[in-house]
C-alpha cells in the first residue's frame, strides 16, 4: 500500500503527467496570480524533484522539520511534497498569527527554517534570530543545524505538525503521520452516496487553509489519490465565489458554516447555477441554511465530523444517508470506527440521550490511524486517551438508525467559522492588559459564523476613561497585539465581578447562559465590525 503523500503523488505523476493538479481561474482574483494558474502533475513533479535535492544537499531529511508560511499558493504544494519525499515534516503556519503566537509555534516545533511568501519576508526576517532562519521560496536554503538522512519516511513517520486549539490555553501541536493522511484521504474519497467520486475527473475547490487537516488531508491528498485537481483559493470571497467555481470546472466544493450563510444573503447571479458541482463538504453548516442552500443552488451539502486528532480513522458523514431536514446530523460513523456515548460518570447512555462521544479504532490498536500524540505533552496525550478511548469533548446523541447528531461541547471552546478557539487562550491575552483585572470568555450563538467570542471583563484601576464602547474598543485593539483577529472578543460586557463557585472557579455554565442573554437583549457591546477592521489592517 502506498503509505505517504509523496509516494502517492509520484505514482500519479508518472501515470498521468499531463493531467491538471493545481488550478485557479482568473475570476478567483488572486493578488499573486491575477491571470490564474494551471499546473499539471508533471509540472509539479519536476519542481518537486529539483527542490527535494536542494533540501537534501542542505542536510535536511527524516526527522527534521521545516515551517511553511506559503498560504494556499502553488509553492506550498511543491515544498510540502518535496519535503515529504525526503522525510521532512512540515509545520504549516497560519498567516494571521501575531508575533507571540508565531514564536510559540516555532519554538514548540523547533523548526530551524521558515519558508515565507515574499510579502512577509521583511516583517519576519528577525522573528527569532539565532533560532529560525526566514527565507523566500527562491532563496538559497540554509544548511540544517544537524545532518539528517534524506529518505522517504515509513507509514508512521511524521508528515506534518498541525496546531489545534485545545481547552487548556495554548494550542497543542498534533503529530500527524504519513499513514494518517492516507487514511483520511481514503475515507474522503470513499464516502459514497452523493459524495461518490470518479478517478481522474474530479476537481475540488477549497477556500480552507492548508494548515487545517480538512484542506491538507481531504482536498489535497484526496485529489491526488483520485488523480483529480485542486483549486486552492486564498480565502472565501463571496463576490467571486460562483465565478471561480464555474470557471475552474469544480465538481466538489468545501465550505464551513459561515459560507452558506453569507451566500444566501447575496443577490442571485447567473454563475450560481452554471456549475458542475456534485456536492459540498460543509461541516458545521446551520441546518436551516443547509435546506435553503440545497434548494437555491442545487448542491447537496454533506455534513461530517472529525477532529485533527481523529483524522480519517474516527469520522462521520451524511453522504449516504437520509435524515430529517432541519436537524444537526453529523452522519454515520465510518466502518472500522468504534464509539461510545457516555454520561459524566462514564456510563453508556440510551439511544436519543446526549452524552460525550468517545472513539477509537476497532482491532488490536485503538490508536491506529489517529494522531501520533501531542508534541512534548505526553501527559495531555494520555489524558485524552483515558481508559483506552479518545475523549472528544463533543456531546452527541444517536438515533435508532445509527446516525449521530451534534448537541453541544464539553470543552471550553468557541467554534467560530470553523476555527476552534480556546477560551483560556483569549482570557490569557486579556490578562496581559493592565486595564483588565479579570475576564471570563465563552461562546455565544452567531447566525453567520456559528459562534462568536464573548468576554465578561472586570476592569482594573488603570482602565481608560470614556464610554463603554470606547473602553471596549481600546481593550480589544490592544488584545490584538497578542492573538489573531478571529480570537478577539466580538462581544464585551463590563461587570463588577464574575460568577465563581465556592472554590473560586468560574461558573462556565452560568457565564454561557448570561452571555447568550446579553446578546439576545442587546445589552452587550458589539465589536464584530472592529474585529473585521483589525483583520483588514493585518
Amino acid at each position: 500500500m502506498t503509505h505517504s503523500p509523496y509516494l502517492l503523488f509520484e505514482d500519479r505523476a508518472r501515470a498521468m503527467p499531463d493531467a491538471p493538479l493545481l488550478i485557479a481561474p482568473a475570476s478567483a482574483g488572486l493578488t499573486y496570480a491575477p491571470q490564474g494558474f494551471r499546473y499539471s502533475y508533471g509540472d509539479v513533479f519536476a519542481d518537486v524533484a529539483t527542490l527535494s535535492k536542494r533540501f537534501a544537499s542542505a542536510g535536511y531529511g527524516l526527522g527534521s522539520r521545516v515551517a511553511l508560511l506559503l498560504e494556499n499558493r502553488p509553492e506550498f504544494f511543491t515544498f510540502w511534497l518535496a519535503l515529504n519525499a525526503i522525510g521532512v515534516s512540515i509545520v504549516p503556519i497560519n498567516p494571521d498569527l501575531r508575533r507571540d503566537e508565531l514564536l510559540f509555534q516555532l519554538d514548540m516545533a523547533e523548526a530551524p527554517i521558515l519558508i515565507a511568501i515574499s510579502e512577509r519576508l521583511t516583517e519576519l526576517r528577525d522573528v527569532n534570530p539565532g533560532k529560525v532562519t526566514v527565507v523566500g521560496v527562491d532563496e538559497e536554503i540554509p544548511p540544517s543545524p544537524f545532518a539528517f538522512k534524506a529518505q522517504t519516511g515509513g507509514p508512521d513517520a511524521e508528515c506534518a505538525l498541525l496546531f489545534t486549539s485545545g481547552s487548556t490555553g495554548k494550542p497543542k501541536a498534533c503529530i500527524l503521520s504519513n499513514i494518517y493522511f492516507i487514511r483520511l484521504a481514503e475515507w474522503y474519497t470513499t464516502q459514497g452516496g452523493v459524495a461518490r467520486m470518479e478517478d481522474g475527473s474530479e476537481i475540488a475547490l477549497t477556500p480552507l487553509p492548508m494548515f487545517h487537516m480538512n484542506a491538507l488531508g481531504c482536498t489535497a491528498v484526496g485529489m491526488i489519490m483520485k488523480g483529480g485537481a485542486i483549486v486552492p483559493l486564498d480565502r472565501f470571497h463571496s463576490k467571486s465565489w460562483w465565478a471561480s467555481i464555474a470557471d475552474s470546472g469544480a465538481t466538489i466544493i468545501h465550505c464551513l458554516g459561515v459560507i452558506p450563510a453569507i451566500l444566501l444573503q447575496m443577490p442571485a447571479v447567473a454563475a450560481e447555477r452554471a456549475h458542475r458541482v456534485k456536492f459540498a463538504l460543509g461541516p458545521g453548516v446551520d441546518a436551516r441554511h443547509k435546506i435553503e442552500f440545497e434548494e437555491r443552488y442545487g448542491i447537496p451539502i454533506v455534513e461530517a465530523w472529525a477532529m485533527t486528532e481523529t483524522g480519517g480513522r474516527a469520522v462521520t458523514t451524511t453522504a449516504a444517508d437520509d435524515y430529517t431536514p432541519g436537524l444537526r446530523c453529523i452522519g454515520r460513523p465510518r466502518a472500522g470506527m468504534d464509539y461510545r456515548i457516555v454520561d459524566d460518570a462514564g456510563g453508556t447512555v440510551e439511544t436519543g440521550t446526549p452524552g460525550e462521544l468517545l472513539v477509537r479504532a476497532e482491532g488490536d490498536d485503538p490508536r491506529d490511524g489517529f494522531f501520533s500524540g501531542y508534541l512534548k505533552d505526553e501527559k495531555a496525550t494520555e489524558a485524552a486517551w483515558e481508559g483506552g478511548w479518545f475523549h472528544t469533548g463533543d456531546v452527541v446523541y444517536a438515533d435508532d438508525n445509527g446516525l449521530l447528531y451534534f448537541f453541544d461541547r464539553k470543552k471550553s471552546i468557541v467554534r467560530r467559522s470553523g476555527e476552534n478557539i480556546a477560551v483560556l487562550e483569549v482570557e490569557a491575552a486579556l490578562a496581559k492588559l493592565p486595564a483588565v483585572k479579570a475576564s471570563a470568555v465563552t461562546p455565544v450563538p452567531d447566525d453567520l459564523r456559528g459562534e462568536e467570542v464573548f468576554a465578561f471583563i472586570v476592569e482594573g484601576d488603570t482602565a481608560a476613561a470614556g464610554d463603554p464602547m470606547q473602553r471596549a474598543s481600546s481593550l480589544i485593539g490592544s488584545c490584538g497585539d497578542y492573538i489573531a483577529y478571529h480570537k478577539l472578543p466580538g462581544y464585551v460586557v463590563f461587570v463588577d465581578k464574575l460568577p465563581v463557585s465556592s472554590t473560586q472557579k468560574l461558573q462556565r455554565g452560568q457565564i454561557k447562559t448570561m452571555a447568550a442573554k446579553a446578546v439576545e437583549e442587546g445589552s452587550a457591546i458589539d465589536l464584530r465590525k472592529l474585529k473585521a477592521a483589525i483583520r483588514k489592517g493585518g
